[in-house]
């Protein structure tokens, strides 16, 4: 008796493929993508964002804060290997999963489908507010590693533009929200959270922490517009007194 044809083999697309074992190397990316996001990205968040909240005690407080971090050993090395390229293979990886991605939230409005879509978007304009924050602030005007304490001055410059302000504002919170969604994700993906009560409670958890971060953001940036608007000189000394 003649055995039936076996059916052809199934044509799979190249692309990104699901964080399951035996993969290929897509698993190891899909990984290596997580962890980067928690590890080092995510601390440096936090930090960033506790650093910025120097700015709500004023200009004397925020370029002390920026000397310090500048004074740092091997400043350079750590930025470069700590900071940057993990942030750039992040955001370029993750660029890719979201082009590859499918969320279809028209034909399917369940909440899981409505956070993948949030954190994929969220995520483009957070690496979008990093890009344009770091070039500003970094490779323009003045150079704030020689003149740490004209970094107030600086992004108070920034805020004369109230599309500047809003812009600000969209990015303190998209990547608020990228980070603490992305904590729960790694917690889930990696077994930290396991089972719906778990996550459940870790999300309200997560939830508190990005409205934590929202807050300082917020108070950072009330910080540069309460105060006077310091002087952007660098050829003046750089003495600034701290005012009540």
């Amino acid at each position: 008796m003649a055995s039936a044809a076996s059916p052809p083999a199934q044509q799979l697309r190249q692309g990104v493929a699901p964080l399951r074992a035996g993969e290929g190397y897509s698993f190891l990316l899909r990984r290596l993508h997580s962890l980067t996001g928690i590890v080092p990205i995510g601390l440096f968040l936090l930090e960033h964002f506790i650093s910025n909240a120097e700015a709500f005690k004023g200009a004397a407080a925020y370029g002390a804060q920026v000397k310090f971090l500048n004074s740092l050993p091997f400043v350079v090395g750590l930025e470069l290997f700590g900071i940057w390229i993990p942030i750039l293979y992040h955001g370029l990886y993750g660029i890719w999963i979201w082009y590859r991605g499918d969320t279809n939230v028209a034909s399917y409005p369940w909440t899981g489908n409505w956070m993948y879509t949030a954190q994929r978007w969220t995520g483009i304009i957070a690496l979008a507010y990093m890009a344009q924050h770091t070039y500003d602030l970094r490779f323009t005007g003045v150079h704030l590693p020689s003149h740490p304490m004209l970094a107030f001055a600086k992004v108070q410059n920034e805020f004369q533009n109230l599309w500047m302000v809003a812009f600000y504002a969209v990015g303190i919170i998209a990547a608020s929200w990228h980070f603490c969604y992305g904590l729960w994700l790694f917690a889930a993906k990696w077994g930290i959270t396991t089972g719906a009560r778990a996550r459940r409670w870790f999300g309200y958890v997560c939830l508190l922490l990005a409205l934590g971060l929202i807050s300082i953001g917020a108070a950072s940036m009330y910080g540069f517009l309460s105060h006077p608007v310091e002087p952007l000189n660098p050829s003046a000394p750089e003495t600034i007194v701290m005012t009540k």
